[in-house]
């Protein structure tokens, strides 16, 4: 049986900052440093076959972190696809959220936020954000699914809300009040086509 972990990253600096991050390349927190070390003693027993991340350091960084836990993996691949990266945040990168919302109010940045088709300025919506994620899932994931590996997944809050969208078959209502914490393992056993939450 092939298992899928999805792991987003641990709380980084930006988080701790309570700044919009999008692409922009930054570090984990200490926090989020711990959080990885958690998700990897977690992890430390199961044999992970393969791991793909995002171009970003803080989804890099967390999966180093926890394979670097893990006891019973052998070598392994691992790569590296900015298809994995997170929502493109467009204007508001490095924007306080707090201060953006003073500015164009608590309702629109919630709507640029939540919404699943509607972009902030200059950025990608989640519908955006799936249209690159979901085909590096047909392309690189679902063929190491399909013979069998254990696959860590280290990415985004929105890149991997667009995979379990897909994969559980959720509603665009239904993905919007999909919340994925930092640096805890979401994990699904895959047969014959179909993805169980375990």
């Amino acid at each position: 049986m092939a298992t899928l972990i999805l792991l987003r990253h641990g709380q980084s600096v930006w988080n701790a900052a309570n700044k919009f991050t999008g692409w922009t390349d930054v570090e984990l927190s200490p926090v989020g440093e711990k959080e990885a070390a958690k998700a990897g003693e977690d992890l430390a027993e199961v044999k992970i076959d393969v791991v793909h991340t995002s171009d970003l350091i803080r989804a890099q960084k967390t999966a180093e972190i926890v394979m670097a836990h893990n006891r019973a993996s052998g070598d392994f691949p691992t790569h590296r696809d900015f298809r994995l990266n997170e929502r493109h945040y467009g204007a508001l990168q490095g924007l306080d959220k707090d201060e953006t919302r003073a500015k164009y109010g608590a309702e629109q940045v919630h709507i640029w936020r939540r919404s699943y088709d509607v972009p902030p300025p200059e950025g990608e919506s989640l519908a955006m954000c799936a249209e690159r994620t979901l085909p590096y899932l047909g392309e690189a994931i679902m063929p190491d699914l399909e013979t069998g590996k254990t696959v860590l997944v280290a990415a985004h809050g929105n890149s991997l809300r667009s995979i379990v969208m897909e994969i559980e078959g959720l509603s665009r209502e239904e993905v919007l009040g999909l919340e994925i914490p930092t640096g805890v393992p979401r994990i699904y056993a895959y047969a014959d086509g179909e993805f169980t939450r375990l």
